[in-house]
Order: structure tokens, then sequence, then C-alpha cells
């Protein structure tokens, strides 16, 4: 009886590490849409290719990720923002957003 349930675990974790691998890629796309976006001023439609490719919805779909137009429209946003993804993951980042907002509701 423990061993199914030991294989059930593992295979639990091998598919979170496989997920968390595949929104690694995601966020290093994002960060080449961006460098793209600053060099070449293309970086939103290059993550919208992507996206909607084959690969990209392959990708997305692996990171479990919904691979539909709402996504694509907040990958381009988050693009054109220019903010890259370690920035953004960050909780200097995170805390500065929020006493922003919090700013912006005081007044």
């Amino acid at each position: 009886m423990f061993d199914s349930v030991d294989g059930t675990a593992y295979n639990h974790e091998q598919g979170q590490r496989a997920r968390k691998l595949f929104a690694a890629v995601v966020l290093a796309a994002l960060d080449d849409a961006i460098a793209d976006d600053k060099k070449y001023g293309n970086g939103p439609e290059q993550i919208a290719r992507w996206a909607r490719s084959r690969d990209g919805r392959e990708v997305l779909s692996c990171a479990g990720i919904d691979p539909n137009e709402r996504v694509v429209s907040g990958l381009m946003q988050f693009v054109a923002a220019g903010v890259r993804t370690s920035v953004a993951l960050s909780r200097e980042e995170s805390e500065r957003r929020m006493a922003a907002l919090q700013d912006a509701e005081a007044a």
C-alpha cells in the first residue's frame, strides 16, 4: 500500500519540477522579448508570435498556463512595460508597487 502512495507522491513531485522548468522557459522568453523591445522596438510582437506558435503554446501548457488570447495580451503588456522578470518578481519591487498604490489611494 505504501509503495503506491510513494509512487504517486514521487510522480507528483516530478510533475511539479517539470512545470517549474517550463515556467523558467516562459520567463526567459519574456526577458528575451524585453531585450528585443529595447534594442529593436518589437518586443511585444515577438512574444505574441512566440506565444501563438506551436512551440510557445506547448511550453505555456506545460508550465500550467492556458495559452489563450488573454494570456497573449498579458504577455505583450508585460513586455511593453519593460520590467525584467527578475525585477518584477523581487520582493522590493512588490513592496514599492504596494507603497505606490497606497499613496495613490490616500491622495
